[in-house]
């Protein structure tokens, strides 16, 4: 990947508009969320991207292959749902 040096400006409303080559080059569209880093004279805007369904499918193997090997059944789980729910 290229890196591209752009120049822009804050508005009086306080937006700033990235240049279009480097939201091209970065495949950023409308509604892209960005964390937003400041620290003496420099600003960072970090692309948040949410994780992949495939993520939690393997989180999800880990907490069943836990709950297994700890003996707990679907329905010692309810249990402590319900219980929880009361609180």
């Amino acid at each position: 990947m290229m890196n591209i040096l752009a120049t822009t400006k804050m508005s009086s409303r306080g937006q700033v508009v990235i240049p279009e080559d480097i939201r091209k080059q970065l495949h950023l569209e409308t509604g892209t969320q960005f964390a937003v880093i400041a620290e003496n004279n420099v600003v960072i805007l970090k692309i948040i991207t949410p994780p992949k369904l495939s993520e939690f499918k393997g989180i999800l193997n880990k907490i069943q292959n836990a709950a297994k090997a700890a003996g707990l059944t679907t329905e010692d789980l309810d249990e402590v749902i319900k219980e929880d729910r009361k609180k």
